[in-house]
C-alpha cells in the first residue's frame, strides 16, 4: 500500500501507533465537513513532494549560493518554485523559503523595522492576526504597534480611523490583512496613505492569496511593497509560507529570511510549493477559486436565513464571520455542538465582542475544503441548515437525537463528495 509516496505497510509494521494516527486523521477528514477557513486539502501531488528524499538535503543559502555541497538538484526545485511564484502573482521577486506565515511575517519585520519602531495594523479582536503587533507575540513585544479596527455600523475596515492614526503616528510600516476579514480590502487607498506618510505598505495575504492566484479577487501585488502569505489555505499547497515583493526590496527580504530569521530551508516543502504554484496556474484552479467565493457567499446568506447573522452583511472572500447572539449560543458551545455532529468550524470573536476570546460570540466558516471536494451552492444551502440545526437544537453530546440526525446527513453528504477519494 502506498501512502502518498511512502510505503505505509512498512510504517505500520514498525510504528503502528503513528501509522494509526495517519489513517485516523484521513478518516476524520473524510468523515466530516471541514469548514475551517484557514485549512484546505493539499493534492496528492503536493503530498508526494512533501514525502520525498529532498527532505534529507541541508541547503543553507540560496540557489547558486549555498553553504553546503550537493545542492544542484534542490537548486532546480527552488528556482522552479521562485519562477512559478513570480509568474503566478506578477511579482518582481519571490522568496519561497519561509517555514510558515508567521516566519514570513517575522522576515518582513526584519527587513523593514528596528525594535521599537511603529507598525500600524489591524486589531486582532477586529479580524487582524497575532503577528500584527499583539502583545503576546514577538511583534508586540519588539515593536510599537498601533491598531485600527472596523466601523461599528458597517463592521468593515475603518479606513478613516486608519488614516487618522497613520497621520498621527507616522508608522514605519502599514499592514493590511488578517484572519477574519470577510470583505475586500481597498489596497489602492492604503497605498496612497502609505505614500503620504512615508511608510512601507505590507499586505499579509495569508488567508486570501489563493483567491488572488485564481483571479477571483483583486491582487495586492501591484500596490504593496511586500506581500507575505501562507501556502496551505485557499492556495491548497503545503503547510508553509512565502513572500513576494518589489525589486527594490528583494535584497532586504532575502537577507531577513536567511540568515536573519531562518537557517536551512525545507527543500521538500519548497518542491511541494513548486508543484502547488503549477497547479494554481491552471484553468481548473481558477474555476475552483471562483467557486470558493460563490460558495462562501451562499453559505453566509443561507446561515443568515436561519438567524445566524453574518458580520458586514456577508462576504466577498472564502470566509464569513457570524454573530450568534441572536440565537443565544456562544461560539464555544456552537463549535462543540457542530463538532459532535461532524461539522468542523471554529469559535471566533466578532467586532466589539462582549464575550472573552475563549468563549466568543461568533463562529467563522470557510469554503476551501468543501469546494475542493466538489460541492457547490446547493450543498452550501444544505450545510447552512445542518450548521443551524446542530448549533441551535443539537448538543455537544454525540448521542443527542438531533445531533445524530445531523451527523447522518453529514455522512451522506461527504460520502457523495469524498475527500481523497482514491
Amino acid at each position: 500500500m502506498t501512502f502518498y509516496g511512502s510505503d505505509y505497510a512498512e510504517l505500520e509494521s514498525f510504528d503502528p501507533d503513528i501509522a494509526g494516527v495517519l489513517l485516523s486523521e484521513l478518516g476524520r477528514i473524510r468523515g466530516g465537513l471541514q469548514l475551517i477557513a484557514s485549512e484546505n486539502l493539499s493534492s496528492p501531488r503536493v503530498l508526494t513532494a512533501l514525502g520525498s528524499t529532498l527532505s534529507n538535503k541541508y541547503a543553507e543559502g540560496y540557489p547558486g549560493r549555498r553553504y553546503y555541497g550537493g545542492c544542484a538538484e534542490v537548486d532546480k526545485a527552488e528556482n522552479l518554485a521562485i519562477e512559478r511564484c513570480k509568474e503566478l502573482f506578477g511579482a518582481d521577486h519571490a522568496n519561497v523559503q519561509p517555514h510558515s506565515g508567521a516566519s514570513a511575517n517575522q522576515a518582513v519585520y526584519g527587513a523593514f523595522m528596528k525594535p521599537g519602531e511603529t507598525i500600524l495594523a489591524m486589531s486582532l479582536p477586529h479580524g487582524g492576526h497575532l503577528t500584527h503587533g499583539t502583545k503576546v507575540s514577538f511583534s508586540g513585544k519588539w515593536f510599537n504597534a498601533v491598531h485600527y479596527g472596523v466601523d461599528q455600523e458597517t463592521e468593515d475596515i475603518n479606513y478613516a480611523q486608519m488614516e487618522e492614526l497613520a497621520r498621527e503616528h507616522r508608522p514605519k510600516v502599514i499592514c493590511a490583512g488578517g484572519s477574519a476579514i470577510p470583505r475586500l480590502i481597498d489596497f489602492e487607498r492604503i497605498r496612497a496613505l502609505a505614500d503620504e506618510v512615508g511608510a512601507i505598505f505590507w499586505v499579509d495575504a495569508a488567508h486570501f492569496i489563493g483567491l488572488v492566484a485564481g483571479k477571483a479577487i483583486p491582487s495586492p501585488v501591484p500596490y504593496a511593497d511586500v506581500v507575505s502569505f501562507t501556502t496551505h489555505k485557499v492556495l491548497r499547497g503545503p503547510r508553509s509560507g512565502a513572500i513576494v515583493c518589489t525589486a527594490e526590496h528583494a535584497a532586504a527580504i532575502d537577507k531577513a529570511v536567511f540568515p536573519m530569521m531562518q537557517g536551512g530551508p525545507q527543500m521538500h516543502t519548497i518542491a511541494a510549493k513548486a508543484v502547488n504554484f503549477k497547479e494554481c496556474a491552471t484553468p481548473e484552479y481558477a474555476a475552483y477559486a471562483k467557486q470558493v467565493v460563490e460558495n462562501a457567499a451562499v453559505l453566509a446568506t443561507s446561515l443568515a436565513e436561519h438567524g445566524i447573522r453574518p458580520t458586514t452583511g456577508g462576504t466577498d472572500t472564502h470566509l464569513s464571520l457570524h454573530d450568534l447572539q441572536g440565537v443565544g449560543v456562544t461560539g464555544k458551545d456552537a463549535e462543540a455542538r457542530a463538532d459532535a455532529a461532524g461539522i468542523v468550524l471554529n469559535k471566533n470573536a466578532i467586532p466589539f465582542d462582549p464575550a472573552p476570546p475563549s468563549v466568543a460570540s461568533g463562529i467563522r466558516v470557510g469554503t476551501p475544503c468543501v469546494t475542493t471536494q466538489g460541492m457547490g451552492t446547493e450543498e452550501m444551502r444544505t450545510i447552512a441548515r445542518l450548521i443551524a440545526t446542530a448549533v441551535t437544537k443539537g448538543d455537544a453530546d454525540p448521542d443527542n437525537a438531533v445531533t445524530r440526525e445531523v451527523r447522518a446527513e453529514v455522512t451522506d453528504l461527504v460520502t457523495r463528495f469524498p475527500a481523497y477519494p482514491r
